[in-house]
């Protein structure tokens, strides 16, 4: 890799680290590309992404950035995973851990808080934005449908004892 390539890749993860939502690093010696594979097709249904770097690289793009905590994680073969929702890598990285003894989930960053291994667990077990959003949604929709189906209730029971009244006049 030649220094122009190199200055890019520092730029690359810069942005990472400033625009994720969390930042998990693990190690992945012995998966094979398979699994790798695998991983990164799951991170992509999550909404996060894959990312592998040389360490030094990633060190170098973390400085004075919000996340910085996160290089001394940044030895042996590293992945990072992230993604701009808060939770989406965290809980992608513990399903793939799960299911794969070699990938070792070492810690991770969570904008300027620094996780370890049980903070990265931790916001896995949090509830994604989708879920909070429908949540909300369907807290703010209840009462409403409560409150149609009061109004429309009398009416109901109207109709039902009109007919009733009807069918005893037949």
């Amino acid at each position: 890799m030649d220094r122009a390539q190199k200055e890019k890749v520092v730029e690359e993860l810069g942005q990472i680290f400033e625009s994720s939502g969390v930042v998990v690093v693990a190690h992945y010696a012995g998966l094979t590309v398979a699994e790798m594979q695998d991983l990164r097709a799951k991170a992509r249904e999550a909404g996060s992404a894959v990312r592998v770097a040389k360490n030094r690289l990633a060190k170098i793009a973390l400085q004075d950035k919000p996340c910085a905590s996160i290089g001394d994680y940044l030895t042996g073969m590293t992945v990072l995973t992230y993604s701009e929702d808060p939770v989406a890598a965290a809980k992608v990285s513990e399903d793939f851990a799960k299911g794969n003894d070699k990938f070792v989930i070492l810690g991770g960053a969570m904008g300027e808080n620094a996780l370890d291994r049980a903070g990265v667990t931790a916001v896995s077990k949090m509830p994604s934005r989708e879920e909070l959003i429908a949540s909300i949604v369907g807290c703010i929709g209840a009462p409403a449908s409560n409150i149609a189906g009061a109004i429309g209730a009398p009416a109901s029971n109207i109709a039902s004892i009109l007919s009733t009244i009807e069918e005893k006049a037949a």
